[in-house]
Formats: C-alpha cells, sequence, structure tokens
C-alpha cells in the first residue's frame, strides 16, 4: 500500500507542479501584452510616419483605443489618424463626408517607394489597366 500512496503522491506533485507552470506562464502572457497595449499607448499622440518606426513583437498586433468592438473610429485614438468618411475615387478626386474636396492631394499620403504611385519608381511600375489589356491578350 505504501506504493500505491507514494504514486498517488508523485502525481498530484505533478499535476500541481504543472498547474503553477500554466499560472505562470498566463501571468507572463498577461504582462507581455499589457506592455504591448503601452507601446502602442504611447505612440497614439503623435504616431510614426515611417513604418520602421512602428514596434515589433506582440504591440505589432495592438490597435490604437484598444480593441474595434469597443470603440468606434471616430471616437477612439484612430481619429488622429485622420476622417474616417475619406473616399478616394478613381478619377483622382476625394471626397469627405460625400462632398469631394477642392484639394485632393491634401488627403494623399507619401508614396510608397517602388510603388505604382512613386515618381521615381522604374518605368518597368504598371497601373492596373496596363495589366488587364496584357492579361487580356
Amino acid at each position: 500500500m505504501s506504493t500505491e500512496r507514494s504514486e498517488l503522491d508523485i502525481a498530484r506533485e505533478k499535476e500541481e507542479r504543472e498547474r503553477r507552470e500554466a499560472e505562470e506562464a498566463s501571468r507572463q502572457q498577461d504582462q507581455e501584452e499589457e506592455q504591448a497595449k503601452k507601446k502602442v499607448e504611447a505612440l497614439e499622440d503623435d504616431p510614426p510616419q515611417d513604418l520602421g518606426e512602428w514596434p515589433d513583437g506582440k504591440a505589432k498586433y495592438e490597435t490604437f483605443g484598444g480593441p474595434e468592438h469597443l470603440t468606434s473610429y471616430d471616437e477612439a485614438a484612430t481619429a488622429k489618424l485622420g476622417p474616417s468618411d475619406v473616399r478616394h475615387l478613381e478619377d483622382g478626386s476625394v471626397e469627405v463626408g460625400g462632398e469631394k474636396v477642392d484639394n485632393p492631394d491634401e488627403y494623399k499620403g507619401e508614396p510608397i517607394p517602388g510603388g505604382p504611385t512613386d515618381p521615381n519608381a522604374a518605368d518597368e511600375t504598371k497601373d492596373r489597366e496596363q495589366k488587364r489589356e496584357e492579361l487580356d491578350e
């Protein structure tokens, strides 16, 4: 019987050790998530313009103002990024709140280096229409 008792004690000790390890892992994960949220909160007032300046790790997956379902775009820190009702139309014009703006360039960001709107990109860059025509041929 003493053998059974010691095997039972060993099993309980193992179970208790696994439970403590799981709790510690959970605490560590919570701390990492909290640190990630603080990194993003620090950026809310003055978000970086360069993608290389954005945080990495878990903070990369955090959103301004917390999870999306808690507040709308216009109520949270994301409102500082610009109006939510901006629409870029195919003809190059821009609408805000359903009305065309006088200067659409005010609502356009810097072109992505090497992208289709980059004036310094190689001439090999093709617009969508050119690509469609090639595919149709």
